[in-house]
């Protein structure tokens, strides 16, 4: 089974500073038939709450409804590499605007032409 781009997943996050990790949302960023359905993994972004302290090319998320998330949250590029057999669930997926948007960051943040 595999992810499509851009949907909302909940995942066991490790926390970076306590031997711990609870369930939260992330973004699916690589491409279903290029790599998540072959791989049985995906490449995902963390998601967060818009409250914590930002980070380079933070992209907040406008359509809360369509990710199933009920509080102003962005993604943030904290990337990871995940077995889709950790995935708990599917929680929606991007608007059109969030996803684009992510798009803009993601060609800044690999220096890609666009």
């Amino acid at each position: 089974m595999g992810f499509e781009r851009y949907a909302v997943v909940r995942v066991p996050f490790p926390f970076t500073d306590r031997n711990a990790s609870k369930n939260r949302p992330a973004l699916v960023l690589s491409d279903d038939a290029a790599f998540n359905t072959p791989a049985g993994h995906s490449v995902m972004a963390m998601i967060t709450t818009a409250a914590n302290p930002p980070w380079p090319l933070d992209c907040p998320i406008t359509d809360l409804a369509a990710v199933g998330l009920p509080s102003r949250s962005l993604v943030r590029f904290k990337l990871f590499t995940l077995d889709h057999r950790l995935v708990r669930g599917v929680l929606g997926a991007l608007a059109t605007v969030d996803a684009d948007a992510v798009n803009a960051c993601m060609l800044r943040l690999f220096a890609c032409p666009s």
